[in-house]
């Protein structure tokens, strides 16, 4: 009596997902740590555009070598050990102490983590029927929607968490990260004055004389930088007011943007706060009068916070382990039926784990349609990463906001992405069945990026922070909804070179990742030409939504009986 399909192919996607999101989660923690690492470590604005740019160059290059090595060593091994080497390289950006180091991290995170989709792809050509491809390609990507969820929504919290309460509260010279720019704070007076400008002139007045003396000489010589005597004795004269018990109200601090932690000390009386509550309360409340030019308390939480991040990996690489095999038919609990069923037409006879000899390189690049699907992946690839990158400096830049609201704005986005990505990979299975290959692919991957582009235009023209969340929004459930018909595209033309061919696709895509920071800093310059960027973002899903609509799927990028590859 015949026994029904096991069901191991979904403990398969089920741990192909887990790892996605571990991917996401570890890739872009570093978006909300960034500005932490570029005050611990001194860095430039252009060193942090590099620094976030270095992960992508690497990522883009190892694709179709990582795609490779899948399809000659099996997706379990390969898999295994890309999730060991970049959980490895997470932890020790936590020891990164100089620009150099932090880089050759990046550049080899981004290596370690290329091979990842690639296999993904692979094990969903092995083991889920033709029919079935969207949706689970639309699981996985979900997955890395979710672990970005998590890296833009729990990092903060995780970063104050691990932010120890022995943190020094005071100030060292060091910590002023520019004097000139808090000396020119203590002093300006808008008309009309500003609740900031009017602490701050009452933190001046508070101060001893030789800060004073500092401001007046500094009034005399405004382009001399301050000395090294100059620093301490500003420190110092901040440190007064970091002592000072019961130095700001409540009432007083209405008008500025401050930390939860913050918030909820100033709530308490005066007389229920520890002398450590009050000094990290009074430091905090510094932070947020002079907020790039005083290192921040919670700078500390950025390298534990990598150091855990990279420890969750050897969980993952040991389930992917546990639970994977190259083909299901040498899979321990996948029986006769669920092989059947996942080979559809396939001849019994197939050799399914044959392993190849090299990559495709000529028929790549005599495909219309895969160039196609390049471009439309670069420029997709351009107005996403803001999302994840950009996003955060965004908020912190414009419009002030603490850690805490931070997390939440630059959240929801991702958070909206997991029902395009859901809702993706059904429409483009269903659109196949009901107008075929062509278009039931081509459609979702070319409307989703005009609507992205509607996106960003919406955010150029009236830069509300709630109105630029809820467009961001627009742009990640739209980027995600046509997500899974491109992986299934890739699916159905690979054939059995899925994973040199997605890693190809990927290639393409995430150089012009590489390019966005970069380009953006240049963009928005030192005058913070916000508009620009969102203009540049919306032009770049343009050209992506023209790119995909020329794409084919039923013209096969190698045939499946050409079994010969090019090195």
């Amino acid at each position: 009596m015949p026994q029904r399909p096991s069901r191991v192919r979904y403990l398969v996607v089920a741990s192909a997902f887990l790892m996605s999101a571990l991917l996401y989660l570890d890739r872009f923690c570093i978006s909300i740590a960034e500005v932490y690492i570029q005050q611990d470590l001194g860095l430039s604005d252009e060193q942090v555009g590099w620094m976030l740019s270095a992960f992508f160059w690497t990522y883009a290059l190892g694709q179709v070598p990582a795609g490779w090595l899948t399809d000659r060593f099996g997706s379990r091994l390969m898999l295994t050990i890309y999730i060991l080497a970049w959980s490895l390289l997470t932890g020790l950006t936590g020891a990164a102490g100089a620009f150099v180091a932090l880089l050759l991290l990046r550049f080899g995170f981004g290596f370690a983590q290329s091979g990842a989709y690639p296999t993904a792809a692979s094990i969903i050509s092995k083991w889920m029927p033709l029919q079935a491809r969207g949706r689970a390609s639309g699981i996985i990507a979900v997955g890395g929607r979710v672990g970005g969820f998590l890296a833009l929504s729990a990092t903060g919290y995780i970063l104050i968490w691990l932010t120890p309460l022995s943190t020094p509260t005071e100030l060292a010279s060091s910590d002023i990260l520019d004097g000139s720019q808090v000396v020119i704070e203590l002093t300006k007076q808008s008309d009309p004055v500003t609740a900031e400008e009017a602490l701050r002139g009452r933190c001046f007045a508070e101060m001893n004389g030789d800060v004073h003396e500092l401001v007046l000489d500094h009034d005399q010589h405004p382009s001399k930088p301050l000395a090294s005597e100059e620093l301490s004795s500003l420190a110092e004269g901040l440190n007064q007011i970091i002592r000072h018990p019961g130095f700001f109200t409540a009432a007083e601090l209405k008008g500025v943007s401050l930390e939860k932690e913050a918030k909820r000390l100033i709530a308490k009386p005066t007389s229920e706060l520890t002398e450590q509550q009050s000094q990290r309360l009074n430091r905090l409340v510094l932070e947020a009068l002079h907020r790039k030019s005083i290192k921040r308390l919670y700078v500390a939480g950025w390298r534990p916070m990598m150091f855990f991040y990279g420890s969750i990996g050897l969980l993952v690489a040991g389930l992917v382990w546990w639970s994977c095999r190259n083909v299901p038919s040498r899979h321990p609990w996948c029986n006769e039926e669920e092989v059947a069923l996942i080979r559809g037409d396939k001849r019994a006879g197939d050799s399914e784990d044959k392993k190849l000899g090299g990559v495709p390189i000529g028929p790549l690049l005599r495909s219309r349609s895969m160039w196609l699907c390049c471009a439309s992946q670069w420029f997709t690839n351009i107005g996403w990463v803001f999302l994840m990158t950009w996003a955060p400096r965004y908020f912190l830049s414009i419009h002030k906001v603490s850690v805490e609201e931070l997390a939440l704005m630059v959240a929801i986005p991702p958070l909206v992405g997991w029902a395009g990505m859901l809702t993706g990979g059904g429409v483009t299975d269903a659109l196949v069945d009901r107008i075929g290959l062509r278009w039931g692919r081509g459609l979702p991957m070319s409307l989703s990026r005009f609507a992205a582009m509607g996106a960003y235009l919406a955010v150029w023209a009236s830069p509300s922070p709630w109105l630029a969340v809820a467009m961001f929004s627009v742009v990640a459930f739209a980027t995600d909804f046509g997500t899974p018909s491109l992986w299934a595209y890739m699916q159905d033309a690979g054939g059995r070179h899925v994973g040199s061919i997605l890693g190809w696709g990927n290639m393409w895509g995430n150089l012009g990742a590489a390019v966005t920071p970069p380009l953006l800093i240049w963009i928005v310059g030192e005058t913070e030409r916000w508009d620009l960027a969102f203009l540049t973002c919306a032009t770049a899903f343009l050209l992506s939504g023209l790119a995909a609509a020329g794409i084919n799927a039923t013209i096969p990028i190698v045939p499946d009986d050409d079994d010969t590859a090019e090195a």
